[in-house]
């Protein structure tokens, strides 16, 4: 006997760790990337949109997971050839152009990218596995001048964007500075790189929690390990007290003014002409950016600046906001960062065998919509457009051609395209929609050349509480000539 038992219909939810953007959403994406964008072709750099598939071979060590090449990202294999997957960042497919292109593309070589990235790990709060990114970088120089224009490229991002100056400043470190420090301290061998490299990556990673775990817990990870609150040990980098200090000394390096710090700087790397030099870029990226007009009310030098020091081989920077938020138990802090990035070697050797200097930043476009948000400055509602009812079936043309006049005036229209059997269920559709403006006009007013045009927002505040007054002073319905409906529409709206 047949199964007639019916196919199961689909679930309409959306996939574990992706989500939907609607309208404002989206709309308040677009405006800030636009005006990133404008500042970024302001300064020379060219848009790139790459596919959003690459080869898992060309995506190389930017895979989390080095030994099983579709742990990270979403891959497949194409059948009997290479295996393929949706971009994990938008630094990969740049390393692939840049090599790809290499004789037709200037050198250096600036570009822009903004799109999705696909991240195949566990989702939380927060963290999903599609997001967006919004990078810029300069590949090609090795000159610190690059690092400082993407510098001061991602301070004016920030005020365009409607982050003033005082709610935000950009941190300079360098990585040849800490390795200097590292050498200093005895647990890096310029001559020898495989020395201490487990020391080298506790160091790494101990620094960079000194926000959570403040110098005491710094301290037991570069010593002989740390006991967490439930009693697990952390093993430690094993320095002696003497090489901690030289550790502590570099993170608490800041001073009041730039030069000061890099003053404090040179003294703890005076034995280390990898650290030196480091030091060197640091002054020379202060002066290039003091000539510009960025002070330390904007870009700052601070040796606190740890995150991605594993990866960057020269100058590192972060975008930091300074305003409080609450946090979800009520709590004041600091926004934090939103935007990261630095200089890095190697970025298309991996094609060509030759060694290409690269420089870039990226913003995280989520966490800067939300701090925009909570600075007020994006997340108001986007108003709806004008909607043109319909009351006789037969004059769709005429209701038409109304929409036509709107839009070529500019103004955001559009006609109602339900069943227009109900007039009620119109007006809801238009409220439902945001609309501003509700136009009206039967058989009667067609006769007499006239629409009637309904203020759908002082109707909603009138019925709640307007008083009579300002009922008075702009009632919330009004009639006008047919021939007026643009200027009339427009008056409205600029009210």
């Amino acid at each position: 006997m047949a199964n007639d038992k019916p196919a199961r219909r689909p679930r309409a939810e959306t996939p574990k760790g992706f989500r939907d953007y609607f309208g404002a959403e989206v709309t308040e994406r677009k405006a800030m990337l636009d005006a990133i964008t404008g500042v970024y072709h302001r300064y020379g750099f060219d848009p790139l949109e790459t596919s959003a598939v690459e080869t898992v071979e060309a995506l190389g060590k930017f895979l989390p997971d080095v030994d099983r090449p579709n742990a990270g990202v979403f891959g497949w294999q194409e059948e009997d050839a290479d295996w393929l997957a949706l971009r994990y960042d938008l630094t990969a497919p740049l390393a692939r152009v840049a090599a790809q292109y290499r004789n037709d593309l200037p050198s250096p070589y600036r570009r822009y990218a903004m799109g999705p990235v696909w991240r195949n790990e566990k989702p939380g709060p927060g963290r999903f596995r599609q997001f967006y990114q919004c990078d810029a970088d300069t590949v090609g120089s090795s000159s610190v001048a690059a690092d400082a224009e993407i510098c001061a490229m991602l301070s004016d991002a920030l005020e365009v964007v409607g982050i003033p100056r005082g709610d935000y400043v950009v941190k300079i470190n360098n990585r040849k500075v800490l390795n200097g420090v590292m050498e200093v301290a005895g647990v890096l061998d310029p001559s020898d790189l495989s020395q201490f490299e487990d020391e080298r990556g506790i160091v790494l990673r101990a620094i960079d929690k000194m926000d959570r775990l403040g110098e005491a817990g710094v301290r037991a990870l570069l010593g002989e390990g740390r006991r967490d609150e439930s009693g697990d040990v952390t093993a430690g980098a094993g320095l002696t007290e003497a090489q901690t200090d030289v550790v502590m000394g570099f993170v608490s390096a800041k001073r009041d003014s730039g030069a000061q710090t890099v003053a404090r700087l040179r003294e703890l790397v005076a034995a280390s002409a990898i650290g030196l030099e480091g030091v060197d870029e640091l002054e020379t990226i202060a002066a290039l950016l003091a000539a510009q007009g960025y002070g330390s009310d904007r870009i700052v030098i601070d040796p606190g600046v740890v995150r991605g020091l594993g990866y960057y081989t020269g100058p590192v920077y972060e975008a930091e906001l300074t305003f409080e938020i609450l946090d979800e138990k009520g709590r004041k802090r600091q926004f934090g960062s939103v935007a990261g990035g630095g200089r890095y070697d190697d970025l298309v050797k991996r094609f060509t065998g030759q060694a290409v200097p690269a420089t870039g930043v990226s913003i995280g476009v989520d966490r800067l919509l939300a701090a925009l948000r909570a600075k007020g400055r994006a997340g108001a509602e986007v108003a709806g457009p004008v909607v043109v009812t319909v009351m006789d079936r037969d004059r769709m043309a005429d209701y038409m051609a109304m929409v036509g006049e709107l839009r070529a005036a500019g103004i955001r229209a559009e006609m109602y395209l339900g069943n227009p059997k109900n007039f009620g269920n119109q007006l809801k559709y238009a409220d439902k929609r945001g609309a501003p403006i509700a136009v009206i006009q039967g058989g009667t007013e067609a006769e007499a050349g006239v629409v009637i045009l309904k203020d759908l927002i002082l109707g909603a505040k009138i019925a709640q509480s307007a008083t009579l007054e300002e009922w008075k002073d702009r009632p919330a319905q009004v009639e006008v000539a047919r021939a007026d409906l643009v200027a009339a529409v427009q008056r409205m709206l600029a009210q």
